[in-house]
């Protein structure tokens, strides 16, 4: 199956402006850099390391990746890096949970479309086959606006601290914007890191504490340099959007594809179909929210928000259904409880047909990937990724909300699962 919609920290290390040459002189068995007649003499990345190492081994872990020797728990939109990766060895995280790669992998889905800001860091360990998990087509870091869905900071933080919480290797979170030309410049720097295409949000969110479900963000003309960049490198762009209003502004400045669609209307929908915009509803997350709040690492305060979103997304799929849009599937799980995606099949099966659920999940989301004719279908020269399971999903589509019924899962030929 494909699924749609599924941090280290930056170290400056200074440079020096003094016009005397800098080296280093020995002094026992440790080096020591030369004092330089400036006010600029900065740390030397080896003793950082040095010190990073001390670190992680007072910790008990081996962290190099991670040169920061402050200990503390990740917050819910700061992954924990042992609970993305896992070995092939199925180490577990410091939570005692399978790994989110090899847990998606182990649920049937052998490519996964990332709209959440992890970095090309872990879509390469993955491809290179250092980590267990899927293909993976990953947005880079989000665009958001200032201050919009996607900030994350807390009220009393400077705004341009934010940058400052991503993990060069692991996480990217997302990128501020305040006017086209910016934006621009932090598309381009996405790409730059190995973004397969863009995410942009361009309304508020249900998780979101600077915004409400209502707001509309970015400007038309700002979308539309976005969409300009991307059809530069031959890809798209995918937005955040759940009021109609904002849904309307990407979809006329280009956007190919809508994420939730929660408030869609039928004039709307009619115009997503007319430009082949794709709409991927995500019910998963919605019922995570309301039922598991916590398992998602956020506060109950969040299912106020959550309430009544359900009722409007399940509205605005059979709208986008009669209008004749193409409507993927993905789950935008959020937090550590990521261990049952499938449940967005169940769901979806729930308010159409098993059948169309699993059309959505395949020939659907990878004509959204760009993937099409190659993960989708069982042809000589494919991708040959298949999954059996435990039963007949057409007859039963609970099936797919447990992992385990998925008892033999092969990707590009290789078995990677087999239970049986």
């Amino acid at each position: 199956m494909v699924a749609a919609g599924t941090q280290r920290r930056r170290i400056d290390y200074g440079t020096c402006t003094c016009s005397r040459s800098g080296g280093h002189r020995r002094i026992g068995a440790r080096s020591q850099q030369q004092r330089h007649h400036c006010r600029e003499r900065p740390h030397h990345p080896a003793r950082r390391l040095q010190r990073a190492r001390r670190a992680s081994r007072r910790r008990g872990t081996d962290d190099d990746a991670r040169p920061d020797r402050r200990s503390r728990s990740p917050g819910p939109f700061e992954p924990d890096p042992a609970a993305l990766l896992v070995s092939g060895k199925r180490r577990r995280d410091r939570g005692g949970h399978l790994a989110t790669a090899g847990a998606t992998l182990d649920a049937g889905f052998t490519t996964v479309r990332d709209t959440g800001g992890i970095d090309g860091g872990v879509v390469t360990a993955i491809a290179k086959g250092k980590v267990r998990g899927p293909r993976v087509l990953s947005c880079g870091p989000v665009q958001c606006q200032i201050g919009g869905h996607g900030y994350y900071g807390a009220e009393w933080e400077p705004t341009e601290l934010w940058s400052s919480h991503h993990i060069p290797g692991l996480c990217a979170l997302s990128m501020m914007a305040g006017n086209a030309d910016e934006l621009r410049r932090n598309v381009r720097e996405a790409f730059r890191r190995g973004a397969s295409f863009l995410k942009l949000c361009v309304t508020g969110g249900v998780v979101g504490a600077h915004d409400r479900l209502t707001d509309t963000q970015f400007t038309v003309e700002e979308i539309a340099a976005a969409v300009q960049e991307a059809a530069a490198r031959n890809t798209y762009v995918t937005v955040h959007a759940h009021n109609n209003e904002g849904i309307r502004n990407a979809v006329e400045a280009g956007v190919r594809c809508v994420e939730h669609g929660t408030s869609l209307d039928e004039f709307t929908a009619v115009l997503m179909a007319a430009r082949e915009v794709a709409l991927v509803p995500t019910f998963a997350v919605v019922e995570q929210l309301l039922h598991d709040t916590a398992g998602a690492g956020l506060t109950e305060s969040t299912r106020d928000r959550v309430e009544g979103v359900r009722e409007q997304m399940t509205k605005a799929l059979a709208v986008a259904k009669h209008a004749g849009a193409r409507i993927g599937l993905g789950s935008d799980l959020i937090g550590p409880a990521q261990g049952r995606r499938g449940k967005e099949l169940s769901l979806r099966a729930a308010l159409e047909t098993p059948m169309e659920a699993i059309v959505a999940a395949t020939r659907t989301n990878a004509e959204i990937l760009g993937l099409s004719g190659q993960v989708e279908v069982i042809t000589p020269g494919a991708q040959a990724d298949l999954t059996l399971w435990n039963g007949n999903p057409l007859e039963d589509p609970e099936l797919f909300s447990d992992p385990n019924n998925a008892v033999l899962v092969i990707q590009a030929g290789q078995i990677v699962k087999d239970l049986r």
